[in-house]
């Protein structure tokens, strides 16, 4: 009994010490400030999945919000002290709308005279590689995992279970379309077409922003974006990377495009908590690690593309 006291106090000791790191360790922004007051290149950080929203971490899992990252952007637009932005990625991708929201916060960076640069970490595929597309310059690791220029969405076809276990379902609807995607049934032929155009709609929007970001023929980035992964060192090849280097040299590269001479100091921004801290090493590493899952459709036919 006194062996499990004993136990019961160290683990809660370790808890609370935990939930105190997690809550005085210092973030990104002011408080996690390593530049020298001028002259200094901003870093925002894109881990895991992307999604749409604020950003919510699981236990070995963690999604980045757009409104983080969009907030993050803003914060760099309006520092005077920051020449140029490095945004970090490692992250197998995401939803299209939080690519979008972040892709355009990107832009007006651009247009407030920030240069901006894509730094590539392990992974940056798909919806990762749609907002690295509107950086000034993409700098990649030669072993990045990269591309994966293309649209998913799945949802799961329960019914064979369903009748296996003597499930069944009463669906009454106000259209004949809104319980598309339902899990009880496959999807008739006219569905499985209106599934097709969404899916062909928002790859069309990916080939121009790449085609767009990349001063590309759209043509050109069609014949690339089969959904396929590249290394960095065949995106480069291909035109779809600027120059192979690490964080370090996109740092150096963007402090070359804002004409910052010498070492510039650096600036985090964004919030990043001790769980992030902690589970940053298992997540974002690969599509098909820890990346996105299956995210089938919702009742009432609430499906969601994703780029990875």
């Amino acid at each position: 009994m006194k062996k499990k006291l004993v136990a019961g106090v160290i683990l809660g000791v370790v808890v609370v010490s935990l939930i105190l790191a997690a809550v005085v360790k210092p973030g990104r922004g002011p408080a996690g400030r390593s530049g020298t007051g001028k002259n200094e290149v901003g870093v925002i950080y894109i881990d895991g999945v992307i999604a749409s929203g604020r950003k919510s971490v699981g236990l070995l899992d963690a999604m980045t919000g757009s409104e983080d990252i969009a907030g993050a952007l803003r914060e760099a637009s309006r520092n005077p002290e920051l020449k140029a932005v490095v945004i970090r990625l490692n992250s197998p991708g995401g939803t299209p709308a939080a690519a979008q929201e972040i892709s355009a916060e990107i832009e007006r960076l651009k247009q407030s005279g920030k240069k901006v640069v894509a730094s590539m970490g392990d992974t940056a595929a798909s919806g990762a590689y749609w907002i690295a597309a509107g950086a000034d310059r993409i700098v990649a690791n030669p072993g990045t995992l990269t591309g994966s220029i293309g649209v998913i969405m799945q949802y799961y076809n329960l019914q064979d279970l369903y009748d296996k276990v003597g499930v069944g379902a009463e669906t009454f609807k106000s259209g004949p379309y809104k319980d598309m995607g339902s899990p009880d049934r496959p999807a008739t032929p006219e569905e499985s077409a209106i599934f097709q155009s969404m899916i062909d709609d928002i790859f069309n929007q990916f080939i121009e922003v790449v085609a767009e970001g990349r001063h590309m023929d759209k043509t050109e980035v069609r014949k690339l974006a089969d959904g396929r992964v590249y290394t960095g060192r065949q995106a480069m090849e291909l035109g779809l990377v600027d120059r192979l280097g690490d964080f370090h040299d996109a740092v150096l590269l963007a402090a070359e495009l804002a004409g910052v001479p010498g070492e510039p100091g650096i600036v985090e921004i964004g919030p990043r908590n001790f769980w992030e801290e902690v589970f940053s090493e298992v997540r974002g590493r690969s599509p098909w690690g820890f990346g996105l899952p299956v995210v089938p459709c919702q009742w009432g036919g609430a499906c969601v593309p994703e780029l990875r």
